[in-house]
């Protein structure tokens, strides 16, 4: 592991985007620096994406060793980038920064995010899942859909109320992803073994995601990636049809490790006990 020559006493990260306040990092950071006893810290920054090129400015001067990156920036910082991991360029974003020595590299750990809180939840999915369902068609779903492929699920139906984005990012996944119809999720609820939510429909104050479940098979995987609230009107839904409801705050978390590791040495763990902090933390709505 190759760290900044920076001291551990003026170890600085963040978290950058536009708004910020409501970003649950510096809980999950500043658990693991208490944890293990290490001197440093992690802060809200609010950088509008006009304003991401004199921060990274900042950033390669010295004020911090890395940081992550949230909405609006994780596009807009890739250019800025020395070096970008594969993945980085493959998603089209970064959302993980670090110096390494002068050099500015970049990474995108949204879909280990992703595998590593599937993989914690159900062991067994990847063998289990024949056909995967993929609402929504941001960014979101393009990270959840390169962890499908990285882990070989060989049919992934993807569906978007704006049906020429789910065309455009089937694309970039031939022979495995097929776009269809948002009128078609009912039929495709029945056809699939894992269905992921990538939207911010169900989030509190968003719209309601109106799906019909009635289709759904007993011991079908239903992940949404929101976590506000934890249990979403789609989770709740599925675990009353005998589904097994997966929610996006595990993915928050691991996501967050491998920023960690890379920024102060030392690979941290996702706990019962840093889970019930962050739960305490998300309103009950």
């Amino acid at each position: 592991m190759i760290i900044s020559s920076t001291t551990a006493m003026t170890r600085r990260c963040f978290i950058i985007g536009h708004p910020v306040a409501h970003s649950r990092s510096p809980l999950i950071h500043g658990h693991w620096l208490a944890e293990h006893g290490l001197a440093g810290s992690y802060e809200r920054v609010d950088v509008p994406p006009a304003e991401v090129r004199g921060f990274i400015a900042r950033l390669r001067a010295g004020e911090f060793v890395g940081g992550n990156v949230t909405v609006p920036n994780k596009e807009v910082v890739l250019p800025l980038l020395d070096v970008a991991s594969e993945t980085a360029r493959a998603m089209g974003a970064a959302n993980t920064l670090w110096m390494e020595g002068s050099t500015l590299r970049g990474d995108n750990t949204d879909a280990y995010g992703f595998l590593a809180h599937l993989d914690a939840c159900v062991p067994d999915w990847a063998r289990r899942t024949g056909t995967a369902l993929i609402l929504g068609a941001g960014g979101a779903a393009r990270a959840v859909i390169h962890g499908l492929v990285e882990r070989s699920v060989g049919r992934i139906l993807l569906v978007n109320r704006s049906p020429e984005r789910a065309v455009e990012l089937a694309a970039s996944f031939p022979r495995t992803v097929e776009a269809r119809p948002w009128q078609d999720v009912a039929e495709l609820v029945g056809e699939s073994d894992l269905i992921v939510n990538t939207t911010s429909l169900g989030m509190h104050g968003q719209p309601p995601l109106e799906i019909d479940l009635s289709a759904l098979r007993p011991g079908t995987i239903v992940d949404d990636i929101v976590y506000v609230p934890l249990e979403t009107p789609l989770l709740a839904e599925a675990r009353r049809r005998g589904g097994i409801p997966v929610d996006g705050l595990g993915m928050l978390l691991h996501q967050a490790v491998p920023g960690f590791e890379r920024w102060f040495g030392v690979r941290p763990q996702v706990t019962p006990e840093l889970r019930a902090k962050l739960e305490v933390d998300i309103p009950r709505v």
